[in-house]
């Protein structure tokens, strides 16, 4: 039993998911019996925020919860119990010295390129080490892999069912394969937080994907911030693509369902339409962001493709994979955007059909280009803009999701639903599906017949 406790709160994308499944790992293989994760900070020797700058006022967010934190650890304090408060992630990247200034009961601020060095700060900092200062900022971007440095893929404390649970070991993992981007996009601080491109080795990525479906993954999910720019060293020591990857973690038996998120419209190769023809073991499901449909609004975010070259795009998708469902982002309100510009955005959205999208109001992140330009769009246009574009994004995820009614569709259900009886999944489009179904297929792909819709989720029963 581990003597520590840990309790981690992630914030935003699914790699930052990841990076605190790995966090959790490596602090469950630390020396002196390790930290054992619980769901509430209050009981928590470790605090760990690990934080996202993507989304509007996301420091404001983090610098809230840190004072709920302090509170915490003066309550801990007064009845004799050290706490530690660490923040991660890109928000730490980005404002490593900020936050220890503006909210003294951090003791760590590490960022997303550091987080292998976890284990060592925190013991600094529990054990006062003469070799470390009380608190401290780690945000440099190491020469050393991380991913080398961190232990095997475990079950982490977390996962593991409680006992007497009917839940099972989950079915689903992230593996990132990828982090940073050398894009550029002017509305973008990943490549500033996450650093530049890299990408692991096919050997490596197959070896973790293995332990994975070893401990009972059926699916995995890989993870890259440009994650179509894949290009680690393949098994022959030449540079490998995303396909080529793809294929490889495919030929794992037990492996059921791959995925991957995020891609760019540049770099979808010719190999990685062809995969979602040819690999079965490929959802037919991706997420390819456009962002806007007017020319001039792409090339001031730096996006490298024109609207006409994602039509284009879409249209060689759908050729080589008639029934995949298409998942966008979309920003509204961009510096300068005109009505008409707008109106190009929804001409493209009317033509492509999403199965599902991410829409947002733009909005400015310290540091980037795209803060300081003009032409700031007033806050009540923007709003009444994205209006206009989610009444008709949803309108489409509602379609898409109709049309399934009378199909019947393999679903792996992960867990209990909100209802007695009921367990909730995902079909190969990764709509959320919700069928009466005993605890027992938890973990199972199952034939489900849909029966009903709405835009966000399908219901369906156990087909005969």
């Amino acid at each position: 039993m581990a003597s520590k406790t840990v309790f981690v709160k992630t914030f935003g994308c699914q790699m930052n998911v990841y990076d605190s499944e790995r966090m959790s790992e490596a602090l469950a293989a630390a020396g002196g019996g390790g930290y054992r994760e619980v769901d509430t900070p209050d009981a928590a020797d470790l605090i760990i925020l690990n934080t996202c700058h993507i989304r509007d006022k996301a420091v404001e967010k983090v610098y809230s919860d840190l004072g709920r934190m302090r509170e915490i650890k003066t309550e801990r304090a007064a009845r004799g119990e050290r706490t530690v408060i660490a923040v991660a992630g890109c928000v730490a990247q980005a404002e490593g010295e900020e936050i220890m200034r503006r909210q003294p009961a951090v003791d760590i601020v590490v960022g997303p390129q550091s987080y292998h060095q976890l284990p060592d700060l925190v013991a600094a900092s529990s054990n006062r080490s003469a070799h470390f200062p009380a608190r401290f900022v780690e945000t440099s971007f190491p020469e050393d892999d991380k991913f080398r440095l961190l232990p095997a893929r475990t079950l982490t404390a977390r996962e593991q069912p409680l006992p007497g649970s009917t839940h099972a070991t989950t079915k689903t993992a992230f593996l990132t394969v990828q982090e940073g981007c050398d894009k550029f996009c002017t509305f973008c601080v990943v490549p500033y937080t996450r650093g530049a491109e890299y990408s692991r080795s096919v050997a490596d990525i197959v070896t973790e994907a293995r332990r994975l479906v070893a401990r009972g993954v059926v699916e995995i999910t890989l993870l890259g911030q440009n994650v179509n720019g894949y290009h680690g060293a393949g098994l022959d020591g030449a540079p490998a693509s995303l396909a080529r990857l793809l294929d490889a973690i495919a030929e794992i038996d037990g492996l059921e369902r791959l995925r991957y998120t995020t891609s760019h419209p540049r770099d979808m190769s010719d190999d990685l339409i062809a995969a979602h023809r040819d690999q079965p073991k490929l959802m037919p499901f991706l997420h390819l962001p456009v962002q806007s449909g007017a020319d001039r609004i792409l090339a001031a975010m730096n996006r490298k493709h024109t609207a006409d070259h994602y039509r284009s795009l879409v249209q060689r998708i759908r050729a080589a994979r008639p029934d995949i469902a298409l998942s966008t982002d979309i920003i509204v309100g961009f510096p300068g955007e005109t009505e008409a510009e707008f109106r190009r955005t929804l001409d493209l959205v009317e033509e492509t059909r999403f199965a599902m999208a991410f829409s947002f109001k733009y909005s400015p992140r310290p540091g980037t280009p795209a803060a300081s330009l003009d032409g700031a769009i007033p806050d009540e246009v923007a709003s009444e803009r994205l209006t206009r574009l989610q009444g008709l994004l949803n309108a489409q995820a509602g379609a898409f999701n109709a049309g399934l009614i009378g199909r019947t569709v393999p679903v792996l259900f992960e867990r209990q639903g909100r209802r007695d009886g009921q367990l909730m999944g995902r079909s190969p489009y990764l709509q959320v599906v919700t069928a009466p179904a005993g605890a027992a297929e938890i973990g199972r792909i199952v034939p489900v017949e849909i029966t009903g819709s709405s835009p966000h989720q399908l219901t369906g029963v156990l087909a005969a």
